[in-house]
């Protein structure tokens, strides 16, 4: 057989697996989602047990998700039972494609939400830390987890396929994360969170640096202490007196376009991109 013709059949299989049959992702009607503000309790974590599956929040953004960018995705968590502390939803082809981290999900950067009810640690930048009221957060993080070994937990020391890697190389000064960072931050009221998470350093709109601000990121993470879980989030933050406020569907609808707006940062963090996302979700 030629092997022009060869690698057209190639090709071919290629496409005809990655695009033809696969199946289409679809979401739960919006009339159909039954998720209320209640399940964001802020003392006891985010409910997903003992509800349906057009109630749990897990479920309602996973399909969402996949609906939006035609691909699967992974959901991880931090908690058991009833309550959960933190979620995290995985583009499932970026961890695949990963040679030596692909069923590792510390390695890639991801969406996730959360209610931090533990903010004692949390300081903004050149300030000690001081206690701040609980948040829901929703948005993207990158992880580093720990640069030593750990017997009891290998999974979570740093590789050199993580998308962590890739965070660094683009915290330079003019670059396209930085020009993200700051549209978030300064024009869109979103937060970042850096550091150890037992002395996390915050920036918002108000303290956010006029100059420098990549290279402040960039020393704080590599500054951290090498046996402590390290990490970087850019997320918007909502109040418990926001989230009563709202109803269930305001505040998929609020999670989803966080999403959205924190894409174009991530995919510049991730070994394989999220395809463009539409500015609305088509809601079967």
């Amino acid at each position: 057989m030629p092997v022009g013709l060869a690698i057209a059949i190639g090709v071919w299989r290629w496409y005809d697996t990655r695009f033809m049959n696969r199946k289409r992702h679809v979401a739960f009607p919006r009339s159909a989602i039954r998720f209320q503000s209640e399940f964001l309790d802020f003392q006891k974590g985010i409910r997903v047990g003992h509800l349906d599956d057009n109630q749990r929040i897990t479920r309602i953004l996973k399909l969402a998700l996949e609906a939006r960018h035609q691909e699967e995705f992974v959901t991880e968590r931090f908690g058991r039972g009833v309550y959960w502390q933190w979620i995290g939803f995985v583009f499932r082809p970026n961890r695949a494609a990963k040679p030596v981290s692909s069923k590792i999900s510390f390695g890639c950067a991801k969406f996730f939400l959360t209610i931090d009810s533990e903010e004692t640690g949390v300081g903004t930048h050149g300030q000690d830390a001081t206690r701040v009221e609980p948040l829901f957060k929703c948005g993207f993080s990158v992880e580093r987890g720990l640069l030593t070994t750990s017997e009891r937990f290998p999974q979570i020391q740093l590789q050199d396929d993580w998308d962590w890697h890739r965070l660094l190389a683009g915290l330079t000064s003019g670059s396209p994360l930085e020009k993200e960072l700051r549209r978030l931050v300064a024009r869109e009221g979103f937060s970042i969170d850096v550091g150890n998470w037992d002395g996390r350093n915050r920036f918002t709109r108000k303290n956010l640096p006029k100059a420098n601000l990549t290279s402040t990121l960039k020393g704080i993470l590599t500054q951290a202490p090498p046996d402590i879980w390290t990490g970087f989030q850019v997320y918007y933050p909502m109040s418990e007196k926001e989230v009563r406020a709202a109803t269930g569907l305001d505040l998929v609808e609020s999670m989803m376009a966080v999403f959205g707006e924190t894409t174009r940062a991530m995919n510049l963090c991730m070994q394989v991109p999220l395809e463009n996302s539409p500015d609305e979700i088509e809601w079967e």
